[in-house]
């Protein structure tokens, strides 16, 4: 398998051309139900499946798994100040910086696993909120340089879950 199947086995986030409701309703399940698959995929993986890397000079797959809520976290907090404010500069992290500390290195999993299920349901039940124009709303992403939509983020952050399962679940079938 060659480095960018290794990096994207689902091939990198596109914005598809029509953005309706039965678009949001997609991610946001599949947001919803992350935790879940997460958890199925890792369960029973044991310590030296979790130190392996998922590609070359990559993570390992507790990096990656203590990655996720990371992530989300900030997506979930750019989201509300999206809401709340007009067009925020959010702030970015290093989440290469994260997947270096200690716990993200070699933490217990379950502990993410477990924040990832709260986070999302919370997420989950605030996007449900929403209408489907505030989608529409923005937020400035100051070392992407651009506005972005929560349309765009939301789809973004639905295929990220995806990704990062992937990384795990393709590792694990080698």
């Amino acid at each position: 398998m060659d480095l960018e199947q290794l990096k994207y086995p689902i091939g990198q986030f596109s914005m598809p051309e029509v953005f309706d409701q039965k678009q949001i309703d997609i991610w946001i399940s599949e947001i919803e139900t992350l935790p879940n698959e997460l958890k199925k995929a890792t369960e029973n993986l044991t310590e030296k499946e979790l130190n392996q890397t998922y590609r070359p000079e990559g993570w390992t797959l507790r990096q990656v798994v203590h990655h996720i809520p990371d992530s989300h976290i900030n997506a979930y907090i750019r989201f509300k100040q999206a809401i709340t404010e007009d067009v925020p500069v959010i702030r970015p992290y290093y989440e290469e910086r994260w997947a270096e500390t200690g716990e993200a290195k070699n933490g217990d999993i379950k502990l993410s696993i477990d924040l990832l299920a709260a986070l999302h349901q919370r997420w989950v039940a605030f996007l449900k909120t929403l209408k489907q124009e505030d989608y529409q709303r923005k937020y400035i992403h100051p070392a992407q340089g651009k506005e972005l939509t929560l349309a765009n983020m939301l789809g973004m952050y639905a295929w990220h879950g995806k990704h990062h399962l992937a990384h795990i679940t393709n590792t694990i079938a080698k």
